[in-house]
This record gives C-alpha cells, sequence and structure tokens, in this order.
C-alpha cells in the first residue's frame, strides 16, 4: 500500500504535474465520482498538456458544475485528449466551456481544417437570425467562441505549430470579419432610422493592420475604418449618419459588457484624423483626405487595409481611392527616413521594466519584422505591383522571389516571424487577454513552452526565443537602414524606365559623357530573366545616380559592368549590393573615382566584399602579410614562376585593400603610409626568397631606403633600396652571386599589371657605382669617400628584408655615418648647395615651381631637407631624431625646441597635402604624377578623392598654394637662413 502513493507521484511528475500531492488528491477523488469513469486510466492524455494542473483542475470544477456534460468526454480517449490538450492551455477556454457546458461536444470529433471565411460568415449570421440586440450580443459571441474552442483544438494538436500559424492567423481574421458581419446584421435589424433608409445606407467595415493581412492574433484589437455610400432615396449626409449608428452598434455587440464577455476591441483610431475624426466618412470625403492630408504613416498602415464587412462595392472603391496612393507614398521627400523614425519611437516607448519581455514591440520582436517587410513594400512596390502582398509572410515570399530580398534572409525572416507569433499565440491563448509580454513566473514560462509544442522547459522557451530575438534585431538593422531603399523611394518613376527614347538624354543631363555607351552597359546588366537580371534592374538606377556624383561616371559603369561580369553569380555580391549598409554606395564611389582602383578589381573582384565591413579594409599587419610569404614560398618550393605569380596577386590584393581604405577614409596617409611599406617589405622578402635560391653562400639583405624607408610610400611612389651582401665562404664569387640575386630580384618582381619600381640610386657614387655592394665595401667607402647627401640619404635607411646579422650590421655602420658627432657649418652649406641645385637642374624644363609637387616651392622636397638637415645636426645629442620617418623627426624637432610648434604645422601641413594629392592623381588616373593638374576636370577629381564637394578645383588650387607657400617661408627662413 506504501509503494503505490510514490510511484504515483513519480508518474504525475513525469507527466509535468508541479502540485504532486493536490493532483493526486483530484484524481482519486475523479476516480471515486459515480460514473465519471477511471481517470487514472488516461493519465498519459495530461502528458501533452501545456499546464496539466490547470487541465486537471478545469476537468474537477466541469465534473462539480456538469457532470452530464463531462462523463460523456471522459468515457472517450480521443474526447478526453483534446480537452485536455485545450483548457490545459487556455484558461478562457476553459472558462467558456464552464460557462457553456454544451460546447464541449465541439470536441468530441476532430475539429479539422478551419472553415473558410463564407463558413464562418453564414454561420454567425445565423446565429443571430431574428434576435434583438441583446440576445445577438450573447448568441454572436457564443457562436464565435465555439469557433474559437475548435480553432484553439486544431491549432494545439497540429504536429508542426510553425506551419499552422498562417492558417490559424487567417481562420481568426475570418472569424473576426464575420463576427462584424453579424454584428452588423444585427444592428441593420434593430436600428431605428426607417428601414428603407438603412437599407440603402451602405456601410463598408475596412479591416487594416493583421486582420486587414489575415494573420490575427487570438486576442487581439481588430483595427477598422468604415466607409459609407448613399444609395437611392438617401442623401449623403444621412447616409453617414445612419452610418454612423450601424457602426457604433455593431462595435458594441463585440466589444461592450453583457451576458458573455466581450470578445476583443474594435479600434477605429486608424481613421483619418484618429480619434479626433467621425467614425464614418464618405468615399469622396476619404479620398479629400487621403489626397491633400495624409501622413506617411497612415499609408503605411493602408498597405493590409481589405473590405472585412459590410457592402463589398463599398469596400472596394475604398481601395480603389486609397491604394494609388500608398504606393505612390514611398516617393514623398523623408518617407523613408520618417518610417525608419516611426520605428525607433516605438521602441523608445516602451516601459523600460517591459523592453526585455515585449514579444511585440521590443528589440528582436515582431514589429521589427513587420517595419523592415512594410518599408521594402512600400519602397519597391511603387514600380513592382508583385510584391504588393498584404500578409507578412507574402510579403516576404514575393520580396525574395524577384530579388529585392535575399533567399536565405527572407527564410530566415519567416521561420523567426512564425516563431515569434506562434509564441505571441500561446501567450493570449493562456488567459485569452491582450499581451505580448512574456511572463516573468518560470511556471508560466513552463506552459507558454509546453503549449507552444517547440519547448518543455522554460529554460529552453527562453533560450530560443532570446537567440531569435538576436537575429531579428540583426536581420532588422541591416535591411531597415540600407541605404539602398532611401535611394530607390527618391527614384521618380521615369527613372526606372531606363530603355526609353528620352535615356540617353536623361543619362547625359546626369553626368555621363557617352550616354549611348551607358546604355550598353546597362542592357547588358539587366536584360534576360535570371534572378541575377532582376537584381540589377533594382540597383542599376540607383548606382547610375550613385556613379553619377562621382567625376568618371562613365568609367564608373564600365567598371561596375566588368566586376559584375566577373562576379557572375556570385550570391555575396548581390546581396551585398542590395541588403549591405552602404557597401553599393562605396562600390560605385570608388569605381567612378578611381581608374586605378577599377583596374584592380579587374584582377581582384572578391575585394568588393570587403566595403561592407571597415575590418577587412583594414591594413593586414607586417606579421601576418610576411606569414601568407612564407606560406607561398613553401607551397611552392620548386615551382619559382608559380611562387612569383602568388607573390604578385597577393601584393595586387593588399594595395587594392588599401586603396580601398583611402578611399572611403578607413585610413588616413600616415597609415597609408606604413601599409604600403609592409606590403613592399613582404613582397620583397617573397621575392628575394625566391632569388636568395641564385646566391647560396653568401649573405644578402636589402635597406629600405627614402620615403620607403620612412615608412611613407605613397600610391605610384618607387621603393628606394639599398643592396648589401657579406662573403660567407663562397670568395671571389661572392660579388658574382649577389648580382645574380639581384638581377634575379628585379625579373621576380616585373609586374605588368601593377608596376614595382626598385630605385637603387641612392647607393654611393649613385647611379655611376655598383649596383650591389659588400659590407666591407660600404664601410670602406663611407669611411674614405662618402659625400654629404651620402650621409643625408642614410638617414631614412632601415632594414627591409634579409639576413638579420648582415643588416643589424649594416645600420650599426649607416649609424656612424648618418649621426655625426660634429657637423658643422660648412657640411650644412654644402646640404644648401646641393638642395639648391636640385632646385635648378632636377625640376622638369617648364614644370611651374609652385605646383609641382615632390620638387616644388614648399613640398616634399622641402621639408624633408629641412628635417634632413635637423638630424645631420642635432641627431647626435637628440635622440628622437634618429627616425627613418619625416614627420616624426619633424614632431621630434619641434619637441627639442628646433624649431617652433607653429612652424612644424605649416610643414607638416604641406608634406601631408601633397602626399594626398600625390597619391590621389595616382588612384584617378592609375598613373604617377608629381605635379597639381592645370586641367580643371583633373583637379576637381582629384579634389573629390581629398573629401572636397563637387567642383573644388579651385579650393583645392587655393588651399594646395596657400599651404606650400606658407611653408616655403618656413622652409627659407629655417633652411637657408633668409
Amino acid at each position: 500500500m506504501t509503494s503505490r502513493p510514490a510511484s504515483t507521484l513519480t508518474l504525475l511528475a513525469r507527466l509535468g504535474f508541479s502540485e504532486l500531492t493536490s493532483a493526486r488528491q483530484t484524481i482519486e477523488a475523479l476516480d471515486a465520482t459515480p460514473g465519471a469513469g477511471g481517470i487514472t486510466e488516461h493519465l498519459e492524455v495530461f502528458g501533452r498538456a501545456a499546464d496539466p494542473d490547470r487541465a486537471l483542475r478545469a476537468l474537477q470544477a466541469l465534473l462539480d458544475r456538469h457532470p452530464d456534460a463531462l462523463v460523456p468526454a471522459l468515457e472517450d480517449s480521443e474526447w478526453m485528449r483534446r480537452l485536455v490538450r485545450v483548457v490545459g492551455a487556455s484558461e478562457g477556454l476553459a472558462q467558456f466551456v464552464l460557462r457553456h457546458p454544451g460546447e464541449l461536444r465541439q470536441l468530441q470529433s476532430d475539429p479539422g481544417e478551419p472553415l473558410s471565411s463564407e463558413a464562418y460568415r453564414a454561420d454567425l449570421v445565423a446565429a443571430v437570425e431574428g434576435l434583438d440586440a441583446d440576445a445577438g450580443q450573447t448568441a454572436l459571441r457564443v457562436r464565435y467562441r465555439r469557433h474559437l474552442l475548435r480553432l484553439a483544438a486544431w491549432d494545439l494538436e497540429h504536429p508542426d505549430p510553425l506551419a499552422a500559424m498562417p492558417a490559424v492567423g487567417a481562420a481568426l481574421a475570418d472569424l473576426a470579419g464575420a463576427a462584424l458581419e453579424a454584428g452588423l446584421a444585427v444592428a441593420r435589424r434593430t436600428a431605428t432610422f426607417p428601414a428603407a433608409e438603412v437599407a440603402a445606407t451602405r456601410l463598408a467595415i475596412i479591416g487594416m493592420g493583421k486582420c486587414g493581412a489575415r494573420e490575427l492574433n487570438y486576442l487581439s484589437d481588430v483595427d477598422v475604418i468604415y466607409a459609407v455610400d448613399a444609395g437611392d432615396g438617401v442623401e449623403v449626409a444621412r447616409a453617414v449618419e445612419i452610418g454612423t449608428r450601424l457602426a457604433t452598434a455593431t462595435a458594441r455587440s463585440i466589444q461592450e459588457p453583457g451576458i458573455e464577455p466581450p470578445l476583443w476591441e474594435v479600434d477605429a483610431n486608424l481613421r483619418p484624423e484618429g480619434k479626433d475624426g467621425a467614425l464614418v466618412r464618405s468615399l469622396d470625403s476619404h479620398r479629400a483626405y487621403y489626397e491633400r492630408w495624409a501622413k506617411n504613416w497612415e499609408f503605411q498602415a493602408l498597405v493590409k487595409a481589405r473590405p472585412l464587412a459590410g457592402d463589398h462595392g463599398v469596400g472596394e472603391g475604398f481601395l480603389a481611392i486609397t491604394q494609388p496612393l500608398v504606393w505612390d507614398s514611398s516617393q514623398r521627400d523623408g518617407f523613408v527616413e520618417q518610417v525608419q523614425g516611426m520605428r525607433e519611437r516605438v521602441t523608445a516607448h516602451i516601459p523600460a521594466d517591459e523592453v526585455d519581455v515585449q514579444v511585440k514591440l521590443g528589440p528582436g520582436g515582431l514589429r521589427d519584422i513587420e517595419f523592415t517587410v512594410q518599408l521594402l513594400q512600400l519602397v519597391h512596390g511603387a514600380h513592382d505591383d508583385r510584391v504588393r502582398q498584404r500578409d507578412t509572410l507574402g510579403a516576404l515570399a514575393s520580396l525574395a522571389d524577384h530579388g529585392y530580398i535575399g533567399r536565405a534572409e527572407a527564410a530566415e525572416f519567416s521561420g523567426d516571424y512564425r516563431l515569434l507569433r506562434v509564441i505571441e499565440h500561446r501567450l493570449q491563448l493562456d488567459r485569452l487577454t491582450r499581451t505580448h509580454l512574456m511572463p516573468r513566473d518560470p511556471e508560466r514560462q513552463r506552459s507558454i513552452a509546453r503549449a507552444t509544442g517547440l519547448a518543455t522547459t522554460a529554460d529552453e522557451l527562453m533560450a530560443q526565443w532570446q537567440t531569435t530575438k538576436l537575429a531579428v534585431r540583426s536581420l532588422h538593422e541591416k535591411l531597415f537602414y540600407r541605404p539602398l531603399l532611401s535611394a530607390v523611394a527618391k527614384l521618380p518613376d521615369e527613372q526606372l524606365a531606363l530603355t526609353s527614347d528620352q535615356a540617353e538624354a536623361r543619362l547625359a543631363a546626369i553626368g555621363f559623357a557617352d550616354p549611348a555607351r551607358a546604355l550598353q552597359h546597362i542592357a547588358a546588366l539587366t536584360s534576360g530573366v535570371s534572378r541575377r537580371a532582376a537584381i540589377q534592374r533594382t540597383l542599376v538606377p540607383v548606382i547610375l545616380q550613385w556613379l553619377a556624383d562621382g567625376a568618371d561616371p562613365d568609367h564608373g559603369l564600365l567598371a561596375f559592368r566588368r566586376l559584375s561580369d566577373a562576379l557572375g553569380e556570385t550570391h555575396w555580391f548581390l546581396r551585398m549590393l542590395r541588403d549591405s549598409s552602404g557597401a553599393a554606395q562605396r562600390l560605385s564611389s570608388v569605381l567612378a573615382a578611381s581608374r586605378f582602383v577599377g583596374g584592380l578589381f579587374e584582377r581582384t573582384p572578391e575585394g568588393a566584399a570587403w566595403l561592407e565591413d571597415d575590418a577587412e579594409l583594414q591594413p593586414r599587419p607586417l606579421t601576418t602579410l610576411l606569414d601568407e610569404v612564407r606560406a607561398i614560398l613553401a607551397r611552392h618550393a620548386v615551382d619559382d614562376d608559380a611562387a612569383a605569380k602568388a607573390l604578385r596577386v597577393a601584393r595586387r590584393r593588399e594595395i587594392l585593400r588599401i586603396a580601398l581604405a583611402a578611399m572611403v577614409d578607413v585610413i588616413n596617409v600616415e597609415q597609408l603610409g606604413v601599409a604600403l611599406s609592409d606590403i613592399t617589405t613582404a613582397y620583397l622578402q617573397g621575392a628575394l626568397g625566391i632569388a636568395h635560391r641564385y646566391g647560396d653562400g653568401i649573405e644578402f639583405g636589402i635597406i629600405a631606403m627614402g620615403r620607403y624607408g620612412g615608412g611613407e610610400l605613397g600610391f605610384g611612389s618607387d621603393a628606394d633600396i639599398l643592396y648589401v651582401f657579406r662573403d660567407a665562404g663562397a670568395g671571389d664569387d661572392a660579388a658574382t652571386m649577389a648580382q645574380r640575386v639581384v638581377t634575379r630580384l628585379v625579373a621576380v618582381t616585373d609586374d605588368i599589371r601593377l608596376p614595382f619600381e626598385l630605385d637603387a640610386g641612392l647607393r654611393p657614387e649613385g647611379r655611376n657605382g655598383p649596383l650591389v655592394r659588400s659590407l666591407t665595401s660600404y664601410r670602406a667607402y663611407y669611411e674614405r669617400w662618402s659625400l654629404t647627401w651620402e650621409a643625408q640619404a642614410l638617414l631614412r635607411a632601415r632594414p627591409a628584408t634579409g639576413d638579420e646579422a648582415l643588416l643589424a650590421d649594416f645600420m650599426a655602420l649607416a649609424d656612424e655615418v648618418r649621426y655625426p658627432a660634429e657637423f658643422g657649418e660648412a657640411d650644412a652649406r654644402e646640404v644648401r648647395r646641393i638642395k639648391a641645385r636640385v632646385e635648378s637642374e632636377r625640376l622638369p624644363q617648364a614644370a611651374d615651381p609652385a605646383r609641382h609637387l615632390k620638387l616644388g616651392r614648399g613640398s616634399l622636397s622641402d621639408v624633408e631637407w629641412f628635417v634632413q638637415l635637423l638630424q645631420l645636426q642635432h641627431a647626435a645629442r637628440v635622440p628622437a631624431l634618429r627616425t627613418p620617418s619625416t614627420l616624426r623627426a619633424l614632431a621630434a624637432a619641434a619637441d627639442a625646441e628646433l624649431i617652433t610648434p607653429r612652424a612644424a604645422e605649416r610643414l607638416r601641413a604641406a608634406w601631408l597635402i601633397a602626399s594626398r594629392v600625390r597619391s590621389a592623381a595616382m588612384l584617378w588616373t592609375g598613373k604617377t604624377a608629381d605635379a597639381l593638374p592645370l586641367d580643371r576636370t583633373q583637379l576637381d577629381a582629384i579634389a573629390r578623392l581629398l573629401a572636397y564637394p563637387p567642383k573644388s578645383a579651385a579650393q583645392l588650387e587655393e588651399d594646395y598654394l596657400r599651404t606650400t607657400r606658407l611653408a616655403r617661408q618656413v622652409f627659407e627662413k629655417g633652411f637657408y637662413g633668409s
């Protein structure tokens, strides 16, 4: 006798009961009730109930009050299973059958699929036939809940609740429409107006929101708008008056207190002017309002509008008035931004203590999905009626089918939406209350989890919900705020018809120099029935606008076509252009601004993906670059040509990365110099790894010089270097082997696509001296023959690549030469003499000294020579000056008070603007340029690359000339003493 209670408690716990002792007592009492049958024999049915304890209590209450109605159900296992499932998930429906025990019969048989809209309407109207207002109200509500009971039973027993969700939402909306139709029938029959006038008053009830979209909740407000038209024998004003009474009476039959509790609230606040507006308007009044006064949010609300009850003709008339306006609304100024702001305001107004439990309004909730889908619909539906669905899931599918959203994103949103809606349904079914808040009580969470059929514990449900919220919020932010939406919304209708006779004129008007060729590119991008062509048809009009904002739209479009052809049907490329936050606009901007980048994209089209993520545009550290170089050499250890090709590909790829980063302001000119220098070092290390195989037996090294040595390279800069070797047992053949290494190195680094210039002109004796020397030879030369300019050149020397011991020994030798303990006035005069000679002899003939970026007045040369003279004079006693970087040495000189801060800033500004202009000129033309252009088109293009607004050629010219003029004044005073 003692083991039975224990075993029963164990079974109850396994089935999901929480109140074990109470449940056992209730079961024993039911078993002992005459005629009730053995409840113990059916205990397994409670294992499928959301809340077994609540289900058991409901059975006890029914047996206590209506034993005759319940006993048949207890004797039928299928009936009992269905009943336990429903009352275990819904306290509200348990109370309904307790009030109306005869309705238990609705669960005796399989409820089957939800009824059609017409069947619901016919049954509810029949239920109120011939009844007065009070009796009709009760009959309507009971009949509505009868169908709700059967629908809940079907929903809760469905093997796939996510798949069932759309059908449940549609049935609930149809049932709501039927209730309004029945309520209106009672209102017409009991109206106090003359019957002929009532009959002539054609009132339509327009469903809005979820009801209009046929995706209603179990317990939700039903948003409506009333429209009326006058038939024969009644004036419009009289029809509005009667219609208002009918609308009021209809709502009263559904929402006012009565014998049977209200169903839900009939909410007419979406009508024109909201609560302050007339409840019922004529069609003409609606037309006047929506054409003149309606706000953007009102058109967004009308996306889901459909005739719900009443006069169908008037309902269709309402749609005929409003729908064209709805799909034109996205072209209003600021429409997209207003919709985005409205969503943000909704989130901001959620009470702080509800944010983390909001299933509907909170971040990652249903509203994020609904707002995103509606905004996409409104923007693209203006030009494509295929995406004008009312329901969220249908709209998502259509947007994906026609290329406006990725299939993966649509599938993810669809799954998340279904899950959130199932959770919302179970929350509302729980007590038949309008709520969107997840309960904080773990027991209630467990009940909701079990009711969903997707989880069995509170923890499982909460984990699934949190994961879904994060995914929804992430996708919402990506799609809802993408710039393409604003851009498409701003396009006039004719911009999408690019094959009309006026297309060339329009292209010419926005800046294309060869509109006929542009049309050929457009046709190639958009022709066909492929998904790619469909997506491009949406993208191209917007991209044309962005290209037109650039300096060379024609080249930009050509480069975009080549890039699209190269990437073909690559899913990420089209997805990035359509969905990313700014990548399409960035790509358009760089293609229209840079021939250099366009050429690099031809070899590395996948680099377009970096524009989506600033982290991908960050320069890769030198250590990472060197790791890749070593991997390439290891992979192609016996194939020099393959290794050299792989190195060239890697260099082009990284220079493209840096070019893009510079153009979209991810890096500044100083970071650019370091990044390009690191790429050069990695490339040289790889090339030397190949070439050094031809010099086995010697130590070999490369010394970075000039701007490369200073880590201040720009686009198009040569790599100044010195070659050094040391005999390690090779004897007299060492020099021959070293020369062979250099020859092979030059051959390996030859790149027709992206030239790589190695310049050894700063070696001892300049171009008249040996190309490569031994360390011993360098030492002998510097000790006996070194000239001042050679010591000056060594100021920017640093190790690049090669044997570390050799490089260290060379740098020790360089330090002895470049940082002299004594540097007298005669030495300084020699530096000044050479600088004056450079200015007079090396400046190209007919070049304007004020405009030459490298050798002109106040340009790079002035700043660098000024700093180098200070280094020669003071680096022996000021360690901070011992740096190959011009800018760091300039800062150190200011810190050491060798130059005033104001003078240092003028020199720095001149160096920066000259460096930036030089790199921008290379980006623009793909060719090295050493002078500020005179051509205004060229100058404007360079100005745009420097972040000036369009048509800023004169401003850039003025800024450059003023900045270098001020720097020249500092230079002449400090360098020449004049």
